[in-house]
C-alpha cells in the first residue's frame, strides 16, 4: 500500500527504522484481530446473533476501506510520521472505547474509529517501510500483515483465557504499546520530504488501467476467496472451531487463526521465488484444497483435519495473494499505480466484509455446518475459475510466442 509520487531521500538508521515501522504495522493488525476471541463473550454479555457479530466485524473493513482511499497518499504531501503517530492516537481512542464497551452500539464505533486508524496508518507505514528497504519492502509489509493478524489473535486469546479482566486487559496492553511505538516513530527522521496537493490527495481515485483489465478480471476470483476466507475466520472462525473440538476453550479462537496465518506465512517465506503465474497456481490450488480439507473436518468432528486444512488453506491465502498482486503491479505506469491499489482493496475488503455479513446471516436461518459447507465450497469453485483462467492465459500466451 504505497503510492510513487513522494520525493525520497537516504535515511540514518534505516536498520532500526525499518524494525520500528515493521513492528508498528504489525501492532495495527494485531490489533484489528484481537477482538476475534472476545465475540463470543460480547455474544453471551449482550445476546446478539451471529448476523450482528459478523456486521460488528464489518464495519472495519468498510472504515478502513475509506481510509485507504481517501489518505492512502496523504504521507506522501505531509510526511509519514504525522500520519502514523495520528493514526495511533486514534488507535488508542478506539482501544479505549473497546476497553469501556457495554453495548454493541459502542463495539460498532470501536471498529470504526479502529477501521480508519489503521487504513490511515498503515498505508503511511507500507510506504515508510519502502523508504526503508527498497528491495525487501513488499515481503516486509506481507509478512507484518500476517504475523501481526495471527499473532494478535492468539494472544488476546491467551489473555482472555488466562488473565484478568478478559474484556479489557487485551486492549490495555494494546495501548501501552501502541505509545510506546508512537515515541519511536516521533525520534526518527522523516523519510520523505513533503509535496503540494494535499487537499487533492484526498480525493479517491479508482481505476484500473487498460493495460491491467484483463489480469484483473483473472485475478479476481481468488482474490475474493482469500479474502472472503480471512473475513470468514476473523468473525466466526471461532465459533465453527469450538463446534469442531467441542471445547469452550477460549484460545481456540485465536489458534484457528493463528493456523491461517502461518499457513500464509510459510507460503511467503517458501515460495516467493516462484514466478507469478506458477505462485497464482500453487496458491488456488492449496486454497481449494485446504478447504475441502478444512469441511472434511468439520463433518467429521475431526480437530486435526480442521486444523490441518486451515493451514493449507493459509498456504494458499499467502501465495494466491502475492500471485494476485504480481499478476497486476507490473501493468502499470507508475501514476497508475495509485488507482489500481485502490481499485485492487476496493475488491478486496467488499470481499473481506460482505460474504461474512452474509454468513452471519445464514447461520441463524440455516446453521453454522450448514452455511459453513455452502460458504467454503463457494470458495473453492472461485479457485477453480482462477486455475481455469490460469490455463486459459498460459496457453494464449504459448500460442502468441509462437510455442
Amino acid at each position: 500500500m504505497t503510492f510513487d509520487t513522494a520525493v525520497k531521500f537516504p535515511v540514518p538508521r534505516a536498520s532500526q527504522a525499518l524494525w520500528v515501522f515493521a513492528l508498528t504495522a504489525a501492532t495495527f493488525f494485531g490489533a484489528s484481530s484481537a477482538p476475534t476471541p472476545l465475540y463470543r463473550m460480547y455474544q453471551e454479555a449482550w445476546g446478539f446473533s451471529s448476523a450482528t457479530l459478523t456486521l460488528v466485524f464489518g464495519t472495519y473493513a468498510f472504515s478502513l476501506l475509506v481510509a485507504l482511499l481517501t489518505t492512502g497518499a496523504l504521507s506522501d504531501h505531509i510526511g509519514r510520521r504525522p500520519v502514523i503517530v495520528g493514526g495511533i492516537a486514534l488507535e488508542v481512542i478506539a482501544m479505549l472505547v473497546f476497553a469501556d464497551a457495554h453495548s454493541v452500539h459502542m463495539l460498532i464505533l470501536a471498529r470504526v474509529l479502529q477501521g480508519f486508524a489503521t487504513g490511515a496508518a498503515t498505508s503511511a507505514l507500507g510506504a515508510a517501510i519502502l523508504d526503508s528497504t527498497s528491495t525487501r519492502g513488499s515481503l516486509v509489509n506481507t509478512l507484518s500483515t500476517l504475523f501481526g493478524t495471527g499473532v494478535g489473535a492468539l494472544g488476546a486469546s491467551m489473555l482472555v483465557h488466562y488473565a484478568p479482566a478478559p474484556m479489557r486487559l487485551v486492549y490495555v496492553v494494546l495501548i501501552a504499546l501502541f505509545v510506546l511505538q508512537a515515541v519511536f516513530v516521533l525520534l526518527l527522521p522523516e523519510t520523505v520530504s513533503r509535496l503540494p496537493g494535499t487537499l487533492a490527495s484526498l480525493v479517491p481515485r479508482v481505476r484500473v488501467p487498460r493495460a491491467a483489465r484483463g489480469a484483473m478480471l483473472r485475478i479476481a476470483p481468488v482474490t475474493v476467496a482469500v479474502w472472503a476466507l480471512g473475513g470468514f475466520y476473523l468473525s466466526l472462525g471461532p465459533t465453527l472451531a469450538r463446534a469442531v473440538t467441542g471445547s469452550d476453550d477460549a484460545t481456540m479462537g485465536g489458534w484457528v487463526v493463528f493456523a491461517l496465518m502461518t499457513g500464509g506465512l510459510v507460503a511467503v517465506l517458501l515460495l516467493r521465488t516462484l514466478g507469478t503465474l506458477r505462485l497464482l497456481i500453487t496458491g488456488a490450488t492449496a486454497l481449494a484444497s485446504g478447504l475441502l480439507v478444512t469441511l472434511a473436518g468439520v463433518h467429521a468432528d475431526s480437530v486435526s483435519m480442521f486444523f490441518v486444512g486451515t493451514s493449507a488453506a493459509g498456504i494458499g491465502f499467502g501465495s494466491a495473494f502475492q500471485g494476485a498482486l504480481r499478476s497486476v503491479l507490473p501493468l502499470a505506469e507508475a501514476h497508475e499505480r495509485a488507482g489500481l491499489m485502490a481499485a485492487f482493496y476496493v475488491l478486496s475488503y467488499l470481499a473481506f466484509s460482505i460474504p461474512a455479513i452474509i454468513a452471519g446471516t445464514m447461520v441463524h436461518v440455516i446453521g453454522l455446518r450448514l452455511t459453513t459447507d455452502i460458504y467454503g465450497l463457494t470458495l473453492v469453485v472461485l479457485a477453480a475459475l482462477t486455475l481455469l483462467a490460469s490455463g486459459l492465459g498460459r496457453d494464449a500466451r504459448m500460442a502468441s510466442e509462437g510455442r
